[in-house]
């Protein structure tokens, strides 16, 4: 039996794991309740309207020792249970074609990247709802072969803010989550007297469960089927704390999701409804050491996708300066 196997996590059902279940009917409501639509303008901006210049500003002001941390996944082109359509990586030139000095060396790289394997920003054409995209637009109208016409990552640009860090696993004094434990309002409510942090208006909040690390200890599992993140309890809170972005080191999703029919329920609530773009599969090893040492989990988060007209998000390499 391969280390994946024997380690692999049992999905989690009921209270005791990614519960309480919660109606698709119950689910609507919580839609309706926590929807921004028709707020801001650009709209297709979402929640990222909050981020102003003063915001940026402070941000920077929060900086204290310049050490710089990376958040991204390495660029995994290895197939595996929780990376099924692996990236590619292949050299195209390797300087041995006759030709006038210096020799040149070129590579080629590609991503079906909206998966588990590569670190990667979801913007808001994304994840449609009951065929709507956030503020209401249509999805098939809005979206095609060609891309996305709303909602786009080209229309965010690079993602300056603060951050905050919540490491449930050093709160709770474990290694990890494991997967299909769900994270709820009040775990967030003691993360943040734990960690003495609070988040605020325009802030990216980053969830670290322990994933990568569990991963890396007992190998790799199918992460669709459990893993550690928000259940949507949680989801009220973040709306009233007004945050402008939302990450974590699996996809910010309990799984398997506790509203039936529903499979990624906080993408839904996040990108949909709430405006409010994902940072999914983050490395967050290195931030939760550096910011354990600080003894501070906010931070100054860099985020800069690729600047593609109609993408529905891009790789990304966030990066975090304490």
């Amino acid at each position: 039996m391969s280390s994946s196997s024997a380690h692999a996590p049992k999905p989690a059902s009921g209270d005791a794991g990614n519960g309480p279940a919660v109606s698709r009917q119950e689910f609507d409501a919580l839609f309706d309740a926590v929807r921004t639509w028709g707020h801001w303008a650009p709209a297709d901006r979402g929640a990222w309207n909050r981020v102003t210049a003063e915001h940026v500003r402070r941000a920077t002001a929060g900086v204290r020792s310049g050490t710089v941390v990376p958040m991204a996944l390495p660029w995994n082109t290895r197939s595996g249970p929780d990376n099924r359509k692996p990236a590619l990586h292949h050299m195209t030139d390797l300087g041995d074609v006759e030709a006038p000095e210096p020799a040149t060396h070129k590579d080629f790289i590609a991503a079906d990247y909206h998966g588990k394997g590569v670190t990667h920003l979801d913007a808001l054409s994304h994840i449609a709802y009951q065929g709507k995209l956030y503020d209401g637009r249509t999805a098939k109208e809005a979206v095609d072969a060609a891309g996305a016409r709303f909602g786009a990552v080209s229309t965010l640009g690079p993602l300056v803010t603060r951050g905050v860090l919540l490491d449930l696993p050093a709160v709770l004094g474990v290694r990890w989550l494991e997967p299909g434990q769900a994270v709820h309002a009040k775990d967030i409510v003691a993360a943040q007297k734990a960690l003495d942090v609070t988040i605020g208006e325009g802030d990216a909040v980053l969830l670290r469960s322990g994933h990568v690390r569990r991963r890396a200890e007992l190998g790799a599992w199918d992460a669709d089927t459990a893993s550690a993140g928000f259940h949507v309890d949680a989801v009220p809170l973040l709306a009233e704390r007004a945050i402008a972005l939302l990450g974590a080191d699996g996809d910010s999703d309990v799984r398997p999701s506790p509203v039936d029919g529903v499979h990624s329920p906080v993408h839904a609530l996040a990108v949909a409804a709430m405006g409010v773009p994902l940072l999914d599969n983050l490395d967050l090893e290195a931030l939760s050491a550096a910011t354990a040492e600080a003894g501070r989990y906010e931070f100054l988060l860099v985020v800069s996708p690729l600047n593609v007209p109609g993408g529905t998000g891009s790789p990304v390499t966030p990066v975090a300066v304490l």
